[in-house]
């Protein structure tokens, strides 16, 4: 479950913004009756505070932090919003996000970097001062009717201002939505403390939000950042902004970002290209009609028995067909989590059915190409032992993958710098953000930094995502090698590559572990 807290609107003309009606949707409801029956779900009594008083809503926000042993959603209450966004936000694995919007800039910031948030080349061309020598300001721009005081970099927010304290060259607005695991709580309800204290430093066009992620990020808490993309998300004062909200929210395809959503956005390239492409439609199709995760996993693992079956046979058409049957066989592994997600039906019995039964299908698959072999009449000795070899070598991999990320987990994320909340401007914690780069930036980590750049380029993006052969490029591999040549092939081709994936992927977990 999450704890939710409303916060009352924002300065705004209208008294009253969350009475205002959304006529343009089904059943007329206000504002705040929508959102309320948004988060029902997740929580059938939330906490409402009212922002008028900046102190007292900071002191009641304290209070529900800490007695909160759930995650927190603070979202405000004239927010006119789409339910998938909510969603996302939720399920969010950072232990605090914020939702932004960027200032339109008329240069680029493509060279801009993902914490500190260094200048491009293109601004310093076009006369910007270099963001090191840059003088903080309070931002006085504004971006849908919120000021422009807050820095953000590529996944987190750098640094926040008020009326009163002075942020380095401001490029964006918090919009609203945060969400706060349970071990950030503690330091909510303490930093909320202690803004109360010092509500008379703040503007009256400071909004609650901001003042909130502007304590946390001085607390020195990763607050990471989320654009709108391709939902809706609208804060609304007046009856005629809660018409405009409704009209464009209505132009949004929400399924279609609910289903674009359903396919994980780190698979690799066969996945990406030849599976993902048209396996979130099934995935649609099966979730409409009802089938289940696991329903759709009991399919994959029958068409992975079945190709085997059709590779036992040691025939050319056979194997042809069992090569089509473990491409679809890999389809339907990927829809059943697709249904998962679009769905939301989650459990334990379909991940551990899921992470098993993977495994299964490819043992399984290997013990039937030994098979065809023999029976096609080509001997049984030396094709057991590829068989043996690479059953062994996927094993360990998964192990080694497994126990990698065990070990990850229990590591402490690194702490971030911390600022005064009194301090006038953010020159030291900017400071202190350079001195984490340089020293982040020697040894193995500045060789798995520069790595890590490198992925920017698409080539090496997609060869990065090969060379660790991943299953959806095991499977093709067991297709392709099996209906066009032979199982030696196939498990010549599947020790070769597995090998130096596993080389690789040893190297970069020992550089990881030694920085």
């Amino acid at each position: 479950m999450t704890r939710v807290v409303l916060l009352g609107s924002s300065p705004g003309p209208d008294t009253a913004p969350t009475g205002l009606r959304l006529a343009a949707l089904p059943g007329n409801p206000t504002v705040a009756e929508r959102l309320r029956s948004q988060v029902q779900s997740m929580d059938p009594r939330p906490a409402t505070i009212d922002s008028g008083d900046v102190a007292a809503a900071l002191r009641s926000l304290a209070e529900v932090a800490e007695s909160a042993t759930e995650p927190l959603f603070i979202i405000p209450e004239n927010s006119v919003v789409h339910d998938e966004l909510i969603y996302q936000i939720t399920k969010t694995k950072r232990g605090a996000l914020v939702l932004v919007a960027k200032e339109p800039r008329p240069v680029t910031e493509e060279g801009e970097e993902a914490d500190e948030g260094s200048d491009s080349q293109d601004e310093q061309l076009n006369g910007y001062v270099p963001i090191a020598e840059a003088e903080p300001e309070i931002g006085l721009n504004r971006l849908e009717g919120l000021p422009v005081r807050s820095r953000i970099g590529k996944t987190r927010v750098i640094s926040v201002g008020t009326a009163t304290h002075a942020v380095t060259r401001p490029n964006a607005v918090l919009l609203g939505p945060v969400h706060l695991s349970a071990r950030n709580a503690p330091v909510l309800a303490e930093t909320c403390r202690e803004l109360a204290e010092m509500a008379s430093a703040f503007g009256p066009d400071d909004d609650l939000v901001q003042i909130i992620v502007f304590g946390l990020v001085r607390k020195g808490v990763s607050v990471g950042i989320r654009g709108r993309r391709d939902l809706f998300y609208r804060r609304v004062g007046s009856q005629e902004e809660a018409n405009e909200a409704a009209v464009e929210m209505s132009g949004f395809d929400e399924d279609r970002a609910r289903l674009n959503n359903a396919v994980k956005g780190a698979d690799g390239f066969f996945t990406t290209y030849f599976v993902s492409t048209y396996s979130r439609f099934i995935a649609r199709w099966a979730a409409r009609r009802g089938l289940t995760p696991n329903q759709v996993t009991l399919i994959s693992i029958a068409l992975g028995v079945a190709a085997a079956v059709c590779f036992a046979t040691g025939q050319r058409p056979w194997m042809v067909a069992g090569g089509l049957l473990i491409y679809f066989a890999f389809v339907f592994d990927c829809v059943d989590g697709q249904v998962a997600r679009y769905a939301r039906k989650f459990g334990v019995l379909g991940a551990w059915l899921d992470a098993t039964f993977d495994r299964f299908k490819e043992y399984v698959v290997f013990a039937g190409l030994a098979v065809g072999w023999v029976v096609a009449g080509h001997g049984g000795d030396d094709i057991w032992i590829f068989a043996l070899a690479a059953l062994g070598l996927q094993s360990v991999r998964h192990l080694l993958d497994f126990s990698f990320g065990i070990s990850t987990r229990r590591k402490p994320p690194a702490k971030l710098p911390t600022l005064p909340l009194d301090a006038p401007d953010d020159r030291d914690l900017r400071l202190a953000l350079e001195r984490r780069k340089v020293e982040t930036s020697r040894g193995v980590r500045r060789l798995l930094k520069m790595w890590g750049k490198a992925g920017k380029y698409r080539a090496v993006h997609w060869a990065r995502k090969m060379i660790v052969f991943p299953i959806g490029e095991r499977f093709a591999a067991i297709a392709i090698t099996a209906a066009l040549f032979d199982a030696r092939i196939t498990f010549l081709t599947l020790v070769i590559w597995g090998t130096v994936a596993a080389v690789y992927t040893l190297t970069g977990r020992l550089m990881r572990s030694l920085a």
